[in-house]
């Protein structure tokens, strides 16, 4: 559905990302996890059409991006970023309902408030999104997303979602509603782009995990694959000791020390 080929980014004479090639695929949920800075969230806005690389080309059913209008891009895809600042008193519902008039929704308020109810906020619909808590914005965010998206099929054409650390401010129970409602678009024949810093979710959720590390990819596959000792000692600099679930052989990581330049060496 989205193709990145060969994609470069490069700001103050610095590559954010370098020479990245990825799918995003109907029908799968692809996950990217990588330190702070490895070129995670620009490759998402790259993906989505928010940054034009300055390499590489990345194409949408396969149409280059930059050939398809603010409008076209809207159809097909939605973000959730990692925050949103708002300058007006907008109200929970107000906000979702941008999402659904993007989307050309016949009855944009009506949508909106079934995007509320699908991530738990039913009830918040006329309460001030500056007063609401980070989580409880996040999750507006996230409503939106889904009224722009509300279906994962169109006509026969697949859409996007992608996710932006989705549950970086939110509860565990809220993570894993979250990260369901996301699986479940996928499933319906969605792509699903998320950046999680969990990796225990990460290696739940994900069909397709991408490892990032100084803007590039270092490492994608399955998580039981990906998700070893080997990476996550590289590229976090820690002791993963990375384990198996006994019944579905997830991968899962309890962090240790810090790696040594020693052990880093060796």
């Amino acid at each position: 559905m989205i193709t990145a080929s060969q994609v470069t980014v490069i700001r103050g004479g610095r590559p954010l990302i370098s020479e990245i090639d990825i799918s995003l695929r109907p029908g799968r949920f692809t996950v990217i996890i990588g330190p702070n800075g490895a070129g995670k969230s620009t490759l998402l806005k790259v993906l989505s059409g928010e940054i034009v690389p300055d390499d590489g080309e990345v194409s949408c059913h396969g149409k280059p991006l930059r050939q398809l209008s603010a409008l076209q891009l809207a159809a097909d895809r939605a973000v959730l970023p990692q925050s949103t600042a708002l300058s007006f008193p907008f109200t929970a519902l107000e906000v979702v309902r941008m999402g659904a008039i993007a989307h050309g929704s016949l009855d944009p308020t009506r949508a909106a408030r079934q995007a509320l109810v699908r991530v738990g906020l039913e009830g918040f619909e006329a309460r001030p999104y500056s007063a609401l808590s980070g989580g409880e914005q996040q999750r507006v965010q996230f409503a939106r997303a889904l009224a722009q998206v509300p279906v994962a099929v169109d006509q026969g054409r697949a859409r996007a979602l992608f996710l932006d650390e989705p549950t970086s401010s939110l509860d565990i129970g809220h993570q894993i509603g979250v990260l369901e409602i996301a699986r479940e678009f996928s499933r319906r024949g969605g792509a699903v782009l998320a950046i999680l810093h969990d990796l225990n979710l990460a290696a739940e959720f994900a069909d397709h995990l991408v490892v990032m590390d100084r803007g590039r990819i270092v490492s994608a596959g399955s998580p039981a694959a990906t998700i070893n000792d080997e990476v996550i000692g590289e590229v976090y600099g820690i002791r993963g000791a990375v384990g198996r679930l006994p019944a579905a052989h997830v991968p899962y990581v309890l962090p240790q020390a810090r790696l040594s330049s020693e052990a880093k060496a060796g």
